[in-house]
């Protein structure tokens, strides 16, 4: 070997280690993968989400964060073919969503069968819990504030009208459970799809059994159909809606039918009403004015408010995992969820979260409150 070619070689060898300690020094990058229903009948919660995603800001535990945001249409079947391209193409380190049940259901299949961490947007039990955190509070968190407003306010017989999915499922077999240790028998239950335009013969049927309350166990806009349907008909009784419609837009197309109904929700909904001493007022004011600013004032929605809640979590979780592992690896993504499992008494919009490996939600009874509709406006029920 001649003096040339030693030098040429050493040359060589010198720019690909500068190379390589370039590479090794930049800083690692974080990919999250959204898919939210920002069209289709639960477009009202995805669009708050979406929203949301473009507030946050460009880095996650310290490092640079990229959001890939997909719309899944509300259909379950485009969620899937999302979150696959997010583990196969995009190689993400997490999912974020999807907007409501059925979608979730169907991303936390992928996520579980390819090890990816899944922050959903919409309440369910996952059959896998290991890389699913449903992060809405419970059915059960919030039925049972359901059922002691009912029973201070002595209602005995109750009217279920649901969502035909696993949503409205999830409802009716809590109401079932648990509706008789409070005293109220359920006298009527009818079903109807998020797609539906009418709902004449449910709101019949229901009327037929004259209950002391009605609960529609529905989520955005169309929960408003089956209230409007029984008021038309003459109905007087209480009702009561769930987590799902708690956003502006439910106001604005259920109309005059919603005055006095009450449902559960987050602190965010209202927290300017809330006591200065909640640990949900800070976060949950920070979130209000940054949404309200850019988008309007009043257009805040408790759904965008859980996507601000992934990323709290996720900042938090991140922060640990890129100690022990670098993005875009099992490894990081065993190390996320693990993280994500020891976020103890973290203040977001919607309450305080803990996790644990058998706690995948992290909310408890004290993260949420119930409101009441006055005039087409949300008042915290004291």
């Amino acid at each position: 070997m001649n003096r040339r070619t030693t030098l040429l070689r050493c040359t060589a060898l010198a720019i690909c280690l500068q190379s390589a300690g370039l590479a090794y020094s930049q800083p690692a990058q974080v990919t999250i993968g959204v898919t939210l229903s920002t069209t289709g009948p639960a477009a009202s919660l995805g669009i708050a989400e979406k929203n949301t995603i473009e507030l946050l800001p460009k880095t996650l535990g310290g490092i640079a964060v990229n959001y890939i945001v997909l719309d899944d249409g509300s259909d379950p079947t485009q969620a899937t073919k999302n979150a696959r391209r997010f583990v196969e193409s995009d190689k993400v380190d997490a999912i974020i969503g999807s907007s409501n049940v059925p979608g979730s259901i169907a991303v936390a299949e992928v996520a579980a069968e390819s090890k990816t961490l899944q922050i959903a947007l919409a309440p369910f039990i996952p059959k896998q819990i290991q890389w699913v955190f449903p992060l809405p509070q419970s059915v059960s968190i919030m039925s049972s504030a359901l059922f002691e407003h009912m029973k201070q306010n002595g209602v005995k017989t109750l009217g279920f009208v649901g969502f035909s999915d696993a949503y409205g499922e999830s409802w009716l077999q809590d109401v079932q459970k648990t509706a008789g240790q409070h005293g109220v028998s359920i006298v009527a239950v009818e079903r109807f799809a998020r797609t539906d335009q009418s709902v004449t013969a449910q709101a019949l049927k229901v009327m037929q059994t004259k209950p002391d309350a009605v609960l529609v166990a529905g989520s955005g806009t169309p929960a408003a159909l089956p209230m409007r349907a029984l008021r038309e008909r003459g109905y007087k009784g209480q009702f009561y809606q769930t987590h799902g419609v708690a956003n502006n837009d439910f106001l604005r197309v259920s109309g005059t039918s919603d005055e006095g109904a009450v449902l559960p929700t987050g602190s965010v909904l209202v927290v300017e009403q809330l006591a200065d001493a909640n640990p949900s007022k800070k976060p949950g004011l920070s979130y209000v004015q940054a949404y309200e600013t850019k988008y309007g004032a009043g257009s805040r929605s408790p759904f965008g408010a859980y996507a601000y809640d992934a990323y709290l979590v996720l900042d938090q979780a991140v922060a640990v995992a890129v100690k022990k592992a670098k993005p875009g690896t099992a490894e990081f993504r065993a190390a996320l969820r693990d993280a994500l499992e020891q976020v103890s008494n973290l203040p977001v919009t919607h309450g305080v979260i803990t996790m644990s490996p058998t706690d995948h939600s992290g909310y408890s009874n004290t993260s949420r409150v119930l409101v009441t509709i006055e005039k087409n406006s949300w008042k915290l029920l004291k």
